[in-house]
C-alpha cells in the first residue's frame, strides 16, 4: 500500500487520479479547499477500495502547506507519491488579462506546487525514495491565443519540473510531468463539442498510476497526451 497526496483532488483529473489509486487500494491524502466536495471524492475512494482522508487547505498559501505537512506526516507519514494537480485557468489574451489575473493563475498553477513539493521533498531524498507528479497540460509546450496567464504558467510548471528532476538525479526521487490535451472536466461545461471530442479524465489517471508504479529503476520524464482527433 502506498500513500499517495493528491491537490485539487475534489474533481475534475484530480478526483479521477484519486480514485485510480484507490482502486490499487492506496491510502490518499486528498487535498484541495472545498470539503464537500473531497468529502463526496473520499466516498468513492473507500468504495473503490482506497483509504482516504481530507485534508482542506489553500495549496497556495505557505503556512497552510506547512501545516498539511505536518498533518499528513501525523497521519500516514511521508507520501510516495505526490500530485501536484491543484489548477486554474481563466481565459484571455495578454490585453485582457489583468495583473491580478495573471498572478493567481501562476500562485496556484506554479507556487503551489512549489510549495507542496517542497514541503515533503526532503523526506523523500533522505528516504531514497518518492514520486513527484506535475500536472502540465499541452499548454506547458505551445502557446494557445486567449490563454496568456494560463501557458505562461504551465510552461512554468514544466520547467520546475526539469529543473527539480535533474536536482533529484540518482537520490530515488522521481519527476514525472503529464502534459494533457484538452480532457472532459467542468471547464469544459457549456461546450458545444461532444464528449467524444476530449479525452476522458480516467485516461490521464490511469498513465498517472502506471508511471508512477514503474520500479525505482525506471523513470517517466514527461508523458504527451492529445485527443484523437487533436488539440481543441
Amino acid at each position: 500500500m502506498s500513500l499517495v497526496l493528491v491537490t485539487g483532488a475534489s474533481r475534475g483529473i484530480g478526483a479521477a487520479v484519486a480514485e485510480a489509486f484507490a482502486a490499487r487500494g492506496d491510502r490518499l491524502a486528498l487535498v484541495a479547499r472545498d470539503a464537500d466536495a473531497l468529502a463526496e471524492v473520499a466516498r468513492r475512494c473507500a468504495e473503490a477500495g482506497g483509504d482516504a482522508r481530507v485534508f482542506v487547505c489553500d495549496v497556495t498559501d505557505g503556512a497552510a502547506v506547512d501545516a498539511l505537512a505536518a498533518s499528513v506526516r501525523d497521519w500516514a507519514g511521508t507520501p510516495d507519491v505526490v500530485v501536484n494537480n491543484a489548477g486554474l485557468f481563466e481565459p484571455g489574451g495578454i490585453l485582457e488579462t489583468s495583473p491580478e489575473a495573471f498572478r493567481r493563475q501562476m500562485e496556484v498553477n506554479v507556487v503551489s506546487a512549489f510549495l507542496v513539493t517542497r514541503a515533503f521533498l526532503a523526506a523523500m531524498r533522505a528516504r531514497g525514495s518518492g514520486r513527484i507528479l506535475m500536472m502540465g497540460s499541452v499548454a506547458s509546450i505551445r502557446g494557445y491565443p486567449g490563454g496568456a496567464a494560463y501557458g505562461a504558467a504551465k510552461h512554468a510548471l514544466l520547467g520546475l519540473a526539469r529543473s527539480v528532476r535533474q536536482e533529484m538525479l540518482g537520490t530515488g526521487v522521481s519527476v514525472t510531468t503529464l502534459l494533457p490535451g484538452a480532457t472532459r472536466t467542468g471547464s469544459w461545461d457549456g461546450t458545444d463539442l461532444p464528449d467524444d471530442r476530449f479525452m476522458p479524465p480516467e485516461d490521464i489517471a490511469r498513465v498517472a498510476v502506471e508511471v508512477a508504479t514503474l520500479s525505482g529503476r525506471t523513470v517517466v520524464e514527461e508523458v504527451l497526451l492529445r485527443p484523437d482527433a487533436g488539440d481543441i
